[in-house]
C-alpha cells in the first residue's frame, strides 16, 4: 500500500538515502530541508513522487509555517520520520539564547509531531531519530539557562526526544505509533565526519531500520519504545526514561517551548 511519508533533513545523509529508498518502493515523499538548492536536487532525483518543504528547524515559527503548507496540500500523512539533527555548530545558540541542538533535535520534532497528529491516522507512525548517545537532561540547559558542550547537548537532546516520544505514546494509546530509533552508531553521515573525524559505517544500516520502523508490522506495537539498532532490538533507553518524575520534568520543559509557538 502506497504511503505518504514526510522526512525531515532529507537533503543529506541518512535522510536523503531513506527518502530515495522509500521512493523506490513506490511511496509518496515529502522531503524537508533548509537549503532550497539541495531540496531541488533531491526532489529532481526522486521525481514525480516527491514534493518539498523548506524550513530552518532552529526557528520554530518556520516549523509552524511548514506544517501549514503541508496541511494545505495533504489531507493525510501516514508516516513522519523526524530525522533532522545537529551536533557541532559555529554558533550553537539561537538569538534568544536557546541551544540549537535542543531546538532542532528535540523541540522541532516534538512540535512538528504535535501539529501533524490531526492528519495522522491511528495506524500512522512517528519515527524519531534517537541515539546511543543519551545523557541525563539538565532542565536549566533545556530552558536555555545553561550552556553545554557539543556532545553534552547532543546526548541530552536525544534522551529528551526519546522521553517525549514515550510520553506522546502514553497520551495516544490508540495511535499513531511513536517510536524512538537509534539508527546505528557512527554511520557515514556529514555529522559523524564533522563531529568525530571518521568516515563512518555503512549508511544502509540506518536506512534499512528507518524503512522498517516506518512501514513494517514488527513496529506496529512499538509505540513508546526505543529501538537500538546497534543491538538490533527494542531496548531500554537511558535509565532516566524509566523515572516518571524526570520524564514529566523534561516533557513539561519541552511543552513550555513548543506551546509558546504553536
Amino acid at each position: 500500500m502506497t504511503k505518504t511519508i514526510l522526512i525531515t533533513g532529507a537533503t543529506d545523509g541518512i535522510g536523503r538515502a531513506t527518502a530515495l529508498k522509500l521512493a523506490e518502493q513506490g511511496h509518496r515523499l515529502i522531503v524537508h530541508g533548509r537549503s532550497a538548492e539541495k531540496l531541488e536536487a533531491v526532489t529532481q532525483e526522486i521525481g514525480s513522487a516527491a514534493t518539498s518543504v523548506q524550513a530552518d528547524l532552529s526557528d520554530l515559527s518556520q516549523v509552524v509555517s511548514m506544517v501549514q503548507k503541508i496541511k494545505a496540500s495533504h489531507d493525510q500523512i501516514d508516516v513522519v520520520i523526524n530525522n533532522a539533527g545537529v551536533l557541532k555548530l559555529a554558533e550553537p545558540r539561537t538569538a534568544d539564547g536557546q541551544d540549537v541542538r535542543f531546538v532542532v533535535n528535540t523541540f522541532a520534532p516534538a512540535l512538528l509531531s504535535e501539529l501533524l497528529t490531526p492528519i495522522l491516522p491511528s495506524t500512522g507512525r512517528l519515527v524519531h531519530l534517537s541515539s546511543a548517545a543519551q545523557a541525563p537532561v539538565d532542565i536549566a540547559a533545556l530552558d536555555g539557562k545553561r550552556r553545554l558542550d557539543d556532545m553534552e547537548a547532543y546526548a541530552q537532546s536525544k534522551l529528551a526526544l526519546t522521553m517525549w516520544s514515550q510520553d506522546f505514546a502514553a497520551r495516544h494509546p490508540d495511535g499513531p505509533v511513536s517510536v524512538a530509533v537509534n539508527p546505528g552508531s557512527l554511520l557515514a553521515t556529514k555529522m559523524v565526519k564533522e563531529g568525530f573525524g571518521t568516515a563512518g559505517n555503512d549508511l544502509n544500516i540506518g536506512v534499512n531500520i528507518l524503512v522498517r520502523a516506518a512501514l513494517s508490522d514488527e513496529f506496529a506495537d512499538a509505540s513508546g519504545r526505543y529501538f537500538d539498532n546497534d543491538s538490533g532490538r527494542i531496548a531500554a533507553p537511558h535509565p532516566d526514561a524509566a523515572d516518571a518524575v524526570k520524564v514529566r520534568d523534561v516533557v513539561d520543559a519541552i511543552n513550555r517551548q513548543i506551546h509558546n509557538v504553536s
